[in-house]
């Protein structure tokens, strides 16, 4: 008798291969999806994607960043410090003649919150295409400042998750004609506005706040303008309790006249970081970046210092080693990708990148993931079946 070729399902066991995928990334399994129908169906599960994104050690960081007005650049790195692939995305925008003002304004989940101007926004994973568009035309007619571009439409904005709800959450502050503040979110479960006014501080000064929101643990962070005081610094808005909070930043801070601060993520820890005026003599001046990291959320006496020896380092990531990944300006209008060595307070190039990050433009870092937003979850939910399919095609 011959014998029968067996595929990798006889010799596998389903939960075997189950574990494997677990461990395999995300850019691999997108391809993965399409060598059966079995292998689609479990990396195609809602519950595997969050097993994946939750446990797998295969995690990788992507910067992404825009081009011009309809592209974006999506840059992976790996262990050795060289780009592993750089690639060019193109935003989910239907019509990108009227894509004027495309901005990647956050991210969560392997999720970016796009904004493609013609008053709306697009919550989109850029692996696997899923994404949704959110219209704001509500808060247009009632807006003070028409015609003003974005992030100067909103007072803030933010982009996160309430695991508490499984709900994906995109918060707007702004201000109408007759100068009243609002506070607005979209639930991308519901699919629809949520007005949380009464939740909003009525002392609170919007116009002396950076617009854009960190999300970190559940919840939003924005910094002030300038840092006057060190007490009460950062405003924290908590995605499940709806409420508002504040954090002081390091004393040392404000003592060194900081001037524009801003926040990062740096191995899932919240990090202030600015440029610095020091003077190594009497003659002369030198610039670095102080990089504040708080190794133990909303607790203050974890603030720790690293000083970048360069003027204008934008922090991006950690390596697996826990070396620092930022950009800097390294000639009149380019930008290049370095590491900072803490263990031997070094600042290396990394020279083998396939392009230049543009000048002066914002990197977005995420961590890739097979997630389903809620409504694809239901759509899902409410498809026939393949048995269903097989049965109706008969009956046709």
């Amino acid at each position: 008798m011959e014998k029968k070729q067996k595929s990798i399902h006889h010799i596998l066991p389903h939960d075997l291969i189950h574990t494997i995928f677990l461990r395999v990334p995300a850019k691999h399994l997108v391809r993965l999806r399409c060598v059966s129908k079995l292998w689609y169906s479990l990396i195609s599960d809602p519950h595997f994607a969050e097993l994946h994104f939750q446990y797998s050690p295969a995690a990788t960081n992507a910067f992404i960043f825009t081009i011009n007005y309809t592209e974006s650049y999506w840059a992976l790195f790996i262990d050795d410090n060289n780009a592993s692939r750089i690639k060019v995305v193109n935003p989910p925008f239907k019509n990108k003649n009227l894509v004027c003002d495309f901005k990647v304004l956050g991210s969560c989940r392997g999720y970016v919150l796009l904004h493609g101007n013609l008053n709306f926004l697009v919550v989109w994973n850029p692996l696997t295409g899923s994404n949704k568009r959110l219209s704001y035309s509500h808060i247009v007619s009632r807006r003070k400042h028409k015609g003003v571009s974005l992030p100067k439409k909103f007072h803030l904005y933010g982009f996160g998750y309430d695991v508490s709800r499984d709900e994906y959450l995109v918060i707007l502050a702004w201000q109408d004609k007759d100068d009243h503040y609002h506070f607005d979110c979209f639930s991308l479960r519901t699919n629809s506005w949520i007005n949380l006014d009464a939740a909003f501080p009525k002392s609170l000064g919007l116009m002396e706040w950076q617009p854009h929101g960190l999300l970190l643990n559940g919840a939003i962070h924005w910094l002030p303008l300038s840092l006057k005081a060190y007490r009460d610094a950062i405003l924290i808005f908590d995605l499940k309790e709806r409420a508002f909070s504040m954090i002081s930043a390091p004393e040392q801070l404000v003592m060194s006249a900081c001037s524009y601060p801003r926040l990062a993520l740096l191995g899932g820890c919240l990090a202030l970081y600015y440029p610095n005026k020091y003077y190594p003599n009497n003659d002369s001046y030198c610039w670095n970046t102080h990089i504040w990291v708080m190794k133990e959320y909303k607790v203050h006496s974890s603030w720790t210092l690293y000083q970048i020896p360069c003027g204008n380092f934008q922090p991006l990531c950690l390596s697996s080693n826990g070396d620092i990944i930022g950009t800097a300006s390294i000639f009149s209008r380019k930008v290049g990708c370095f590491i900072y060595n803490v263990r031997r307070d070094l600042l290396e190039h990394i020279k083998k990148l396939p392009c230049q990050f543009p000048f002066r433009e914002t990197v977005t870092v995420y961590t890739e993931s097979l997630l389903p937003l809620p409504t694809d979850i239901k759509d899902m939910d409410n498809r026939p079946s393949e048995s269903e399919r097989c049965q109706t095609r008969k009956e046709n």
